[in-house]
């Protein structure tokens, strides 16, 4: 549903604007309500409402005499906060997210199928960097023939 990569800015306010060809996706699916966390890596999950249910639904499976499920859903969902686009395309990303993803001023919006990732610029760049050599050993590893 959402992919590609784009870069925007957070304004003084802390507001994003959601790229258009995700406005346009928002628009074909009737999807009005995010929900953004940490994410893993050093960015931001941001679901859509229902793919957010889905999330829940998989991780409330998780025991809580686990002390490792207990700290993951902790961390997880108190990060949680639910965000509507404004007239502009714009939602307010929290301070204590931005501040969790290293977030100041450039970032890209990531489409990684069911969710939209949001990452500091020069974070997605090493990221990226790192990775990109490898992309087709993973490839190999994880995808059957």
């Amino acid at each position: 549903m959402f992919y590609g990569e784009h870069e925007h800015t957070i304004d003084r306010k802390g507001r994003l604007i959601i790229p258009s060809r995700f406005r346009e996706v928002m628009k074909e699916h009737y999807i009005d309500r995010f929900v953004v966390t940490r994410g893993l890596d050093g960015c931001l999950f941001l679901f859509t409402e229902e793919e957010w249910r889905a999330q829940e639904n998989r991780f409330r499976g998780l025991s809580f005499t686990k002390a490792e499920a207990r700290t993951f859903n902790r961390i997880y969902f108190s990060g949680a906060s639910e965000l509507t686009c404004d007239r502009q395309g714009r939602v307010l990303l929290p301070e204590y997210l931005r501040d969790f993803a290293g977030i100041k001023r450039d970032v890209m919006l990531v489409g990684v199928s069911n969710r939209i990732e949001i990452w500091g610029k020069e974070a997605w760049q090493k990221f990226y960097g790192q990775y990109r050599e490898s992309y087709e050993e993973i490839a190999e590893k994880l995808l059957p023939e």
